[in-house]
């Protein structure tokens, strides 16, 4: 009874993780120039000319190489395979369980998305610090299994955790206002349309839109978390904030904005639109 109770949760799971396999790859270039800018902040002189996505891009093909722009893919995999497949499960267990007789209305689908994001992400913490690190060019890992032995052994535990609250604040917030937007969206089509041929079209366009409206209301929160991940100073949120809005102003917390939504966006859009299509191929209601 269990086994057939848990069997949709688990086609939920391996949904999720097809889809978080294939975004992950596609778009991991976008999460390195986004670190890279995040992590310019810290060296940036006042009145230094202003260096954008397209500058990082050329810059690490050419001090490094072209398949640089993949480092910490390897993190990004570990993090998000289990980790779309955790939060896509979780979210289908949720709605399955609360809303199995009716579609929740806004508030509810922010409830949603952001309960099973906050469970993948502490989940996944400790793969987001390593993947932080990776990407910054600050460290020199070698593997993802070296690299958490290394930073527990010579920071503890607590630096595997740091950003946590940051990471809770950007995506808990991330996945609800994307849900919300995502579903408020479809239900505002025509029901022939989301049933058509054209459906992927449709869900990764209602896709896009509400994965740039939460990629820019989370910013701010991605900053921080990458600013207290890349220090082993263990900066708490209010340090983090303080010394961001001190050395570079409200500007600061939108540095990387670009790549990230670019990113988010077509990751999540990807990610929603591969699981739906997986979903209605089992038989499952998304």
């Amino acid at each position: 009874m269990e086994l057939a109770v848990a069997h949709p949760a688990l086609k939920a799971f391996m949904c999720g993780s097809l889809s978080g396999t294939c975004s992950t790859l596609l778009f991991q270039p976008l999460d390195l120039v986004k670190t890279r800018l995040q992590t310019l902040q810290n060296t940036a002189k006042p009145g230094a000319p202003k260096v954008g996505m397209f500058n990082v891009l050329i810059n690490v093909i050419r001090t490094e190489n072209f398949f640089s722009l993949w480092k910490g893919v390897s993190p990004s995999f570990v993090r998000c395979i289990p980790g779309v497949g955790i939060y896509f499960s979780t979210f289908y267990s949720l709605k399955q369980h609360y809303f199995l007789e009716r579609a929740p209305n806004a508030g509810e689908a922010v409830l949603l998305g952001a309960g099973a994001r906050a469970v993948a992400g502490v989940c996944m913490l400790p793969f987001t610090v390593i993947k932080t690190r990776f990407e910054s060019g600050c460290y020199n890992y070698v593997s993802v299994a070296g690299a958490l032995r290394s930073v527990y052994e010579t920071e503890g535990i607590r630096a595997l955790f740091s950003g946590l609250t940051a990471t809770l604040l950007r995506d808990a917030p991330f996945s609800g206002i994307y849900v919300m937007f995502y579903s408020q969206a479809k239900k505002g089509l025509p029901e022939g349309v989301t049933l058509s041929a054209y459906a992927p079209l449709v869900n990764f366009s209602c896709g896009m839109v509400a994965g740039v409206m939460a990629s820019l209301a989370t910013q701010p929160a991605d900053v921080v978390k990458t600013h207290i991940q890349i220090s082993p100073s263990y900066w708490s949120t209010t340090d983090a904030i303080r010394y961001i809005y001190t050395e570079h102003g409200m500007m600061g917390f939108f540095r990387g904005a670009v790549p990230r939504s670019l990113r988010r966006t077509l990751m999540a859009a990807m990610a929603w639109t591969v699981y739906e299509q997986l979903m209605a191929r089992m038989g499952l209601k998304s």
